[in-house]
């Protein structure tokens, strides 16, 4: 399964459009106000499937993710000097990514590929495509981009 997800040009908080393959609208993330970033996730007939929260006061940047109301688990970015790279306590799951932080492979503990992730680049806003093994996996792999995301626009 693939997704593209494109952040959108004009808006006051964080807010992304994620398309299918054949363009239509799969999810729309809207951000709002709060003490760091805190993204809810809607399906395309605008009911709400779950929400990240950025953790404020911590050493390294760590999101938490919801899917409805239920903790899932929180996603937290280690200290490294050159590649970036992300644990998640959720399934055993890590993220690791290429030094220029454009492109990220989702593994499984078992080192199987759950995603792979790559930013388009010449576009006006963040683009990204995510190639999803598991259709299952698609919303989980979504709010770990987001929170990847706002980790790279928080440092900006």
């Amino acid at each position: 399964m693939r997704l593209l997800f494109r952040q959108r040009m004009f808006s006051w908080f964080d807010s992304y459009d994620i398309y299918d393959e054949n363009g239509n609208t799969v999810y729309v993330v809207k951000g709002q106000l709060s003490w760091g970033h805190l993204l809810n996730i809607y399906d395309a007939y605008e009911n709400k499937l779950g929400y990240v929260q950025e953790r404020v006061l911590t050493f390294l940047p760590k999101f938490e993710i919801y899917e409805r109301e239920q903790y899932l688990g929180c996603i937290s970015k280690e200290f490294t000097f050159f590649k970036p790279k992300y644990n998640i306590d959720f399934n055993g799951w890590q993220v690791e990514g290429n030094w220029l932080e454009w492109d990220y492979t989702i593994l499984r503990s078992n080192g199987s590929t759950v995603a792979t992730i790559t930013k388009e680049l010449l576009h006006m806003t963040d683009t990204y495509v995510l190639d999803i093994q598991n259709p299952t996996d698609e919303l989980h792999v979504l709010m770990f981009v987001l929170a990847m995301d706002a980790e790279k626009c928080s440092r900006n």
